[in-house]
């Protein structure tokens, strides 16, 4: 009796990672086996930088809302403090966008909390 093999199955699973790796430099884009190591290492770096992201947007909200906090004559760290003492709950995002786009409301949060 002849082997069996699901070569539709096969090749469709090779289509779909080739087809991911498209556009890749040179045989990581053509090459079976190249190709499923970069897919790979590809989708490794996709899961890791996922949270690095909301590492480094928190850390960029941050540097905002102290430029404006030092504007407004206190430091950052002075400026939540001051919020949470005062039962101010409004999210870093929020308060950076405020600070960068609307200096205003930025300055009225800060003479609430002085």
């Amino acid at each position: 009796m002849p082997r069996s093999v699901n070569a539709v199955a096969s090749r469709a699973r090779r289509k779909k990672i080739l087809k991911m790796t498209k556009g890749n430099f040179g045989s990581r884009g053509n090459v079976w086996t190249v190709a499923k190591n970069t897919f790979e290492k590809g989708m490794q770096h996709a899961y890791r930088d996922r949270k690095t992201k909301k590492r480094n947007f928190r850390g960029l909200w941050i540097q905002r809302i102290n430029a404006g906090a030092r504007l407004n004559g206190m430091s950052y760290s002075v400026l939540i403090g001051k919020l949470a003492k005062a039962n101010v709950e409004i999210n870093r995002k929020v308060l950076a966008d405020l600070a960068m786009n609307y200096p205003q409301a930025f300055a009225a949060v800060c003479k609430i909390v002085k």
